[in-house]
């Protein structure tokens, strides 16, 4: 593992939001949903792809609070834009279990 600077881990936005809007993505490669998400009235609505369907359908995921990277650029995902990079951990599977906070705590709140 190599050390990084507390200046690098600050160039990293990472921000709660709340799963507004969930669908199916079946043209994805692997098997993914389509998530939005908001942050709140400074950066508002943004949208995310994530290859979460082994513990997660679009049903479960509203009103979730998940934590992502909102500073990367916009990627594309087949025909998708995903804005945001929500983040999750394996399982002892290797399958994602989204990173959320505990309690409830404001939309855009920047972790640290």
């Amino acid at each position: 593992m190599s050390a990084i600077s507390f200046d690098d881990f600050l160039k990293v936005d990472i921000r709660v939001g709340r799963i507004t809007r969930a669908e199916p993505y079946p043209e994805a490669r692997k098997p993914a949903i389509k998530l939005w998400v908001d942050f709140g009235p400074a950066i508002g609505e943004k949208k995310s792809s994530a290859q979460i369907t082994a513990h997660y359908t679009p049903g479960d995921l509203l009103g979730k609070r998940v934590l992502a990277v909102v500073n990367f650029p916009p990627r594309q995902i087949g025909r998708f834009i995903s804005e945001v990079l929500v983040l999750g951990l394996p399982d002892a599977d290797g399958e994602v279990v989204l990173a959320t906070p505990d309690k409830d705590v404001p939309l855009g709140g920047r972790m640290f």
